[in-house]
């Protein structure tokens, strides 16, 4: 069994020609700004949660220059919800190097677009195949699993090891014309025919030479990720409220989970949160209420938060660090993570 990397090519293109997917928000107008924005935004997150996101991320910022220039808190208000706000980060100072390094225009050489942060090659090619339709493989999720599929490699992907075999039948099959057209449409066929589950195999343009068709090992490959323990972290958020002044609010670093989105005070305990609010604020905080946890999940644990609740005598300024401290009252424009999001709308009403 084997096939010609043109042919696969090949097959692929015609088959896109009448099944792509043509009406992506960032496919009309495509640029390198709308491309880019739309790769970052798809690691980690499908295609239905990212369409009203990006939309509303291209009107807030519809250049290069416009999201240079935003404050990091509106760029992560704009990326509330959407998860690993690494990428928010990384793409708001990315904006600020092509800015300051390129005059604002997207370069156009590999080395150049990978130096950027949060781009590594795969997002990089992709940029410059689909913007400028330079020779590029790629190898995303989809791409993967495709690849995995066809040619029978078993293996995590995300391992070193299996990750270099795919690369080397990405570049394969890469042509050397109609990279653009290539690049979309292997995502296409991973995004609606090669999917995880349920998969069209008789529509696949390249079936007739699968491995994983021919053997029926569609839910075998790719190989899935080794299990590891999913452990459980419990945290207290300390809801100040003010009637004057809101809900107290604080920022967090820029690193880690959450980095640079506004949060409630964090502790470990009920008694650590009061005590914190004493000393703050000079006031006997006896009157709080422990209310019931919720849980969200990330990809490496689950963190269940308790909401403690106290009430606020007066206005106290003890703790306002303008850049770390904020009150919080109807809205406000930075970035807040879903759980947090949630609290809000309980305890701001």
């Amino acid at each position: 069994m084997g096939i010609k990397p043109e042919l696969f090519a090949e097959r692929v293109l015609e088959w896109a020609q009448h099944s792509g997917r043509r009406h992506l928000p960032w496919q009309k107008p495509r640029s390198a700004y709308r491309v880019w924005v739309s790769e970052v935004m798809l690691q980690q997150t499908q295609v239905d949660t990212v369409i009203p996101y990006f939309e509303k991320f291209m009107q807030a910022f519809p250049s290069i220059t416009a999201l240079a220039s935003a404050s990091q808190d509106a760029v992560l208000h704009h990326w509330s919800g959407l998860g690993y706000y690494a990428r928010a980060r990384n793409l708001h100072k990315a904006a600020q190097i092509i800015v300051d390094k390129y005059a604002g225009k997207f370069p156009i050489n590999m080395e150049q677009v990978m130096a950027l942060p949060g781009i590594g090659r795969s997002t990089a090619g992709a940029i410059l195949s689909l913007s400028f339709n330079q020779r590029h493989a790629i190898l995303d999720g989809n791409v993967k699993r495709v690849l995995a599929r066809h040619t029978g490699t078993y293996g995590w992907p995300g391992s070193a090891k299996v990750e270099k075999i795919l690369w080397h039948y990405a570049q394969q099959r890469t042509p050397d014309v109609d990279n653009a057209a290539y690049t979309q449409a292997i995502m296409d066929l991973g995004a609606t025919l090669c999917t995880r589950s349920q998969t069209q195999c008789e529509r696949c343009p390249v079936q007739y030479d699968c491995y994983a068709y021919e053997t029926s090992e569609q839910s075998n490959l790719p190989t899935k990720k080794p299990k590891k323990d999913h452990p459980e972290k419990e945290v207290v958020m300390l809801i100040v409220k003010c009637p004057e002044q809101g809900l107290l609010m604080q920022r967090r670093p820029d690193t880690g989970i959450w980095g640079g989105l506004l949060s409630f005070p964090e502790f470990e305990n009920t008694l650590s949160a009061v005590e914190w609010f004493q000393d703050q604020f000079n006031q006997d905080g006896q009157d709080y209420r422990e209310h019931e946890q919720i849980k969200h999940v990330f990809s490496h644990y689950s963190l269940y938060i308790r909401p403690v609740c106290v009430q606020l005598d007066a206005p106290s300024y003890r703790v306002m660090e303008p850049k770390q401290w904020v009150w919080y009252k109807h809205h406000i424009q930075a970035g807040v993570a879903a759980p947090v999001n949630k609290l809000l709308k309980l305890y701001s009403e």
